[in-house]
Formats: structure tokens, sequence, C-alpha cells
């Protein structure tokens, strides 16, 4: 337990420290204070002790150096149950400084400002605070840290019930300044590197997140799990929507709306409908309307369309929303939803409704994916590449007609986002049978072809890497499909293209793996 005697409060963040260094005042304790705190405190009728008066120095080159001196920094960091410390500072005319509040510079909102400068960035890179909060967490036995608005509360109440702060809120308090220095700073390095950094793979990695939310579990009841942001990251993402209805989003549900962003991003020119089930699409269409998307795509597979996630990039308009109503469905997310169709959707009760709070464009996609393995993790480049059409290779006797090979780019883009080994039969711009997942290239065509049915006469198929074996190529012949889109590369290539041209099927190669692992 810790009595406090004195406090510096220097805070950038001013949201409730008028009601809390009140507090600390009406309990008798002194406040030190600096600039623009202290102007503010004043007003409030808080008595303060201004910072230079303990430095005995002015604040100096337009606010950078105020409380970088012994008389802080000794106050902060001798140690109370070390007789010569002690001696020092009172041989110095140094008092103790018992409680520190201080939060930092608006970094993050800073660089989230729209054409922010550099010098601007660098103004609001945070000096004198950092080094406090480091100082009093060192010393956290005999110090209180409060970096966190949020604790005020708390803290005066501990204090008025017990006269002082416990050991175990010492150290809480510790951690959480460490948390937030380290948290500073990773944003600090996280966003120069982007600025600076010839490399995209630094040879010191720093990554700055932030807790979104704890989660009710994970993938399955037994796990914990907690949802975390890069608060840096721009643009239209899962943790940035905004929930119209709905319960909390669940470990599972992120990651669905995380697959089909990555996939609606390759349409953005085109009303397009995902559907998704275990990040995988089980059905995508585009079309003149949102409506008559979502009617395709719902339909390649509404068997396992039970209880999916649908992604819009247009507005869900009423049309679209009663059909909606009349299935299953977990969550439906879209730029914007009329408000008629969002009156119709919120009648379900459990279904969640989101906004994504902006377009779905091809730019915004990610530009690396992380993998946490034991012990390490894997970074890569994400493939956000656009197929261009006079790239492609006619490897067999015929050329696929204009047709085709507009359906050959759409189903491309779609193979791109389904887990391996993945093929994909289209027509025009729909989806009609998906094969995924698969440990055989072969089982991927068969289930493709036994998903899309009939549908898959007069398809195209897509593989997101080469056949091995001819097998792949017999069954999509067999269950109607004229034309193949593939990397290819195998040994085998000729005895594949053979095979396509005993089909008399079209097939060109890309040269462009897309496996996803």
């Amino acid at each position: 337990m810790i009595n406090i005697e004195r406090a510096l409060i220097s805070v950038s963040n001013k949201d409730g420290v008028v009601d809390f260094a009140r507090d600390l005042s009406d309990m008798g304790v002194e406040i030190i204070s600096t600039g623009g705190t202290a102007a503010l405190l004043e007003k409030h009728g808080i008595r303060t002790t201004n910072i230079s008066d303990v430095t005995g120095f002015p604040e100096m080159l337009d606010g950078r150096v105020k409380t970088l001196h012994p008389n802080i920094h000794a106050g902060l960091l001798a140690r109370r149950d070390m007789p010569e410390h002690m001696a020092k500072l009172e041989e110095m005319g140094i008092k103790k400084i018992d409680m520190v509040v201080v939060n930092l510079y608006p970094f993050k909102e800073t660089v989230l400002k729209p054409n922010v400068s550099l010098d601007e960035v660098i103004e609001n890179i945070d000096i004198g605070g950092p080094s406090m909060i480091r100082a009093a967490a060192k010393n956290y036995e005999a110090v209180a840290v409060v970096t966190n608005p949020g604790k005020y509360r708390s803290i005066v109440e501990e204090m008025k019930a017990s006269g002082g702060i416990g050991q175990d809120t010492l150290r809480t308090l510790m951690l959480e300044a460490f948390q937030s220095t380290a948290n500073y700073d990773a944003l600090i390095a996280q966003h120069l590197g982007g600025e600076f950094c010839g490399s995209q793979f630094p040879d010191k990695l720093t990554l700055g997140f932030e807790k979104v939310q704890d989660l009710r579990y994970g993938e399955n009841p037994s796990q914990a799990a907690a949802f975390y942001t890069d608060p840096l990251a721009a643009g239209v993402g899962s943790s940035r929507m905004s929930q119209l209805h709905g319960k909390e989003l669940s470990f599972n549900n992120i990651l669905d709306i995380e697959s089909a962003l990555d996939l609606l991003r390759e349409f953005e020119d085109r009303p397009t409908a995902v559907v998704i089930k275990h990040t995988n699409p089980c059905g995508i269409a585009s079309a003149d309307t949102i409506y008559d998307a979502f009617m395709v795509a719902y339909n390649v597979d509404a068997l396992a369309a039970f209880g999916c996630i649908i992604g819009f990039n247009r507005t869900c308009d009423v049309p679209t929303a009663e059909e909606i109503s009349k299935h299953f469905v977990e969550i439906v997310f879209a730029p914007e939803f009329e408000p008629e169709a969002l009156d119709i959707l919120k009648r379900k009760k459990n279904i969640r409704l989101m906004t994504t709070g902006g377009p779905i464009v091809h730019d915004d996609a990610p530009a690396r994916k992380y993998k946490f393995v034991k012990g390490g993790l894997l970074i890569q480049t994400v493939d956000n590449s656009v197929l261009d059409p006079s790239t492609l290779r006619v490897v067999t006797e015929r050329a696929p007609t204009p047709e085709e090979l507009r359906s050959m780019l759409f189903a491309w883009k779609v193979v791109k986002h389904v887990w391996s080994n993945s093929v994909i039969l289209a027509k025009d711009e729909r989806v009609v049978g998906i094969g995924a997942g698969q440990m055989s290239r072969v089982d991927s065509s068969f289930i493709a072809a036994h998903k899309a049915g009939d549908n898959a006469k007069g398809s195209v198929i897509a593989s997101d890497a080469f056949f091995p074996f001819r097998d792949g190529v017999d069954e999509a012949a067999k269950a109607g499909a004229t034309a193949i889109i593939q990397p290819g590369g195998s040994i085998r290539d000729q005895e594949v293209i053979q095979a396509a041209n005993e089909h008399g099927m079209a097939m060109v190669f890309t040269g462009a793996r897309v496996f996803r692992h």
C-alpha cells in the first residue's frame, strides 16, 4: 500500500481528468501539471504547481522539453526502501512523486488524418511522456502510473476506501503502462517503416495492435478468443464495420467476413453477391442488379448456404432483403441498406447486419498476410494482381470463344479465393460449381461437377494450380465443361493438353499459380 501525496498530471486525452484531479486534490494530493493540462485544471478551480516551479526551468523549444529533468525523474525513480536514495533526494532538495497520470501525444490520430505531412507526424511523437511512464512503471512498488482514463474512477474509489493504492493495483497499472509505451513505439516504427523502409520484410518487425473485444469463444466453445485490430490500417475491414442489428460477432464470423471482403474486392465494377461458408464461397455471381446477383449466387448451392454469410458490394435493397428473409442467414453486410430493407431484415432476431463504412474496391486489399507458428511468424505479400487477358497462352487446338473467355476471367478471380486444391465451374458471371479443400485435384473436379449438376454443361473450369494428371480434365469434360483456365507448369502438361484436345475443349495457361494453402 502506498499513500499518494504528490501527483504529476500531464495528459493529451483530457477525458475525465478534471474530475480525477479534483478528487485527488480534495484528498489532499498536491497536483503538479504542465502546459495545457495545468491551464485546464486551473480553469476549473483546481490548484496546481506548474512543472517549471519544480524543475526551475521554463518549458522550452515549443514544449519539446518540459519534464525531462532530474527533479522529475529522480522523484519518480528513487527507491523508497533504499536510505541512500532518499538521502540523495533530501540533499538535492528533490521531492518524491507518488503518482504519474500521463497519456501520450495523439500519434495514431495524427497518422490517420487525410494528407497529413511528415512534419506533423514527427511533432506528434511524444518524448517526455513515455520517459515518465517508464520511470514510474519501473518503480511501480512506490509510484502509481496511470495511463488509462478508464481507471480514474476505480483508483479514486480505492484511495477513498483504503487511504492509498494496494500492490495488486500498482502491478496492474505498471503492466498497462509498459503495454501502452510498447504499443506507442510499435505504431511509430510501423508507420515510419512504411515511409522509409526499403524492404517489405524488415529485420525487426513491430506491430501495434489494439483489442477490439473479447469474443465469446474461438473456433470451438473450448477455446478462448479475442479480436485485435491494426489501428493504422485504413479502408474497409471487419474491424471497422458498423453493426446495425444482431448479437456480437464470433471468431468464425470474423474470418468469414474477411473472406467475403477479399473476394468482393475482385468485382468492384459490377454488382456482386458472395455467399460464404467456412471461409469458402459456396456461391458468387455478378449481375446488373444486386437482387439478380444474390438470387443466382444463393442458388449455386442452396443446401450449403444454410447458415451462411452474405456479402454485397452494392446497397442492399428491398427486393433483396425480402428474399434473404426467407432463409437462415448468419450475417449480411453491404456498403449500405435501404431503410425499408433494414426494417425487413431486423425482423429476424438472430441475423447480424453490418455496413462496411465505405465501398469495397480492389485497391483497398491488404498488402500482407500473417500466419503464426510456434515461436515464429510467417509473412507474405498478397496476390492482388489482375489477370491481363492478353497474357493468356492458348495451348489447345481450339481457342476459347469470347463467351468462354469471359467466363474464364470471372472464374479465375474466384478460384484465387477458394482453399486448395480448388476447382471452379462458371458460366458468364456466375459460379455453378465449387470444389474446395481436397487433397487431390480430381476430387475437387468431381465435387465441383456434382454441385453444378446440369449447370455444368457449357461451363468453363478454373484451377488454382496445374493439373498433375489428365483425370481432372476428364472429370470436367464428363460433366460438360467446354474450356479450362489453369496456370500450367506440370511435367505432364502435354498429357493434360492432349486430354483437352480429345474432348474438344479449349485450354489456356495463365503462367501464374493462385494456390491458397
